[in-house]
């Protein structure tokens, strides 16, 4: 997590015509996420390309939770390390991840959590994990959806894409507040009520901008 943030907006500056050029992408609703404090930002999961779309896309400082194997090639490692992205190890188990998480939210940083738990191989949305709406209520912090939509030909590797960021949602919204029962049942309707976000705006961006798909 030692990242300067010289190095974090020398690879913004780097990067952003290079990935302009490879997946021409689209920014919708940027304004949305909050100019300060931490909180939780959450996204579909379709290609190794999203850690640096979404850096590229926010003005703040994004941190991502990585698994080791990603910063075995030494020029991607650099990539998404200067983006904002720390390894960690498979087998670990979701609490030192989670602990980490909460670390950064409570410095005022923006957690990035992929919340369908990995990466979706046929481009469609994934069942929700839990681990997103755990750090929100433990963290009492809002969450902010957001979806990588692929609008050009899916079958082209750098295929156009639009990145949509959706309005936050606080704890009490989620269901999460202090005081609240925290059971399965509620963390599994939070996680559904943000993916149910992710998914209209996934919907809108495919109705508007790229040929309909399934999901």
């Amino acid at each position: 997590m030692g990242q300067s943030k010289v190095l974090y907006r020398f690879g913004k500056v780097v990067c952003m015509p290079i990935f302009k050029a490879l997946y021409r992408f689209k920014v919708i609703n940027k304004e949305a996420m909050p100019e300060s404090g931490g909180y939780i930002l959450t996204c579909n999961h379709i290609s190794y390309s999203d850690p640096p779309l979404l850096g590229l896309s926010s003005k703040r400082r994004l941190y991502f939770m990585a698994k080791s194997e990603l910063f075995k090639n030494k020029f991607f490692a650099a990539l998404i390390t200067a983006l904002g992205a720390f390894p960690v190890e498979r087998g670990a188990g979701d609490n030192k991840a989670i602990n980490t998480g909460e670390e950064l939210i409570r410095r005022g940083e923006v957690m990035t959590i992929f919340i369908e738990g990995g990466r979706s191989k046929t481009g469609e949305l994934m069942r929700p994990r839990s681990g997103c709406a755990l750090v929100a209520q433990q963290m009492q912090v809002p969450v902010v959806p957001a979806c990588i939509t692929v609008v050009g030909n899916p079958k082209r590797t750098f295929a156009k894409r639009v990145i949509h960021f959706g309005e936050p949602l606080t704890p009490e919204q989620l269901g999460l507040a202090p005081g609240s029962e925290l059971d399965r049942r509620a963390l599994k309707n939070a996680s559904e009520m943000i993916m149910g976000e992710i998914r209209k705006m996934r919907e809108n961006d495919l109705n508007e901008y790229g040929k309909h798909q399934k999901g």
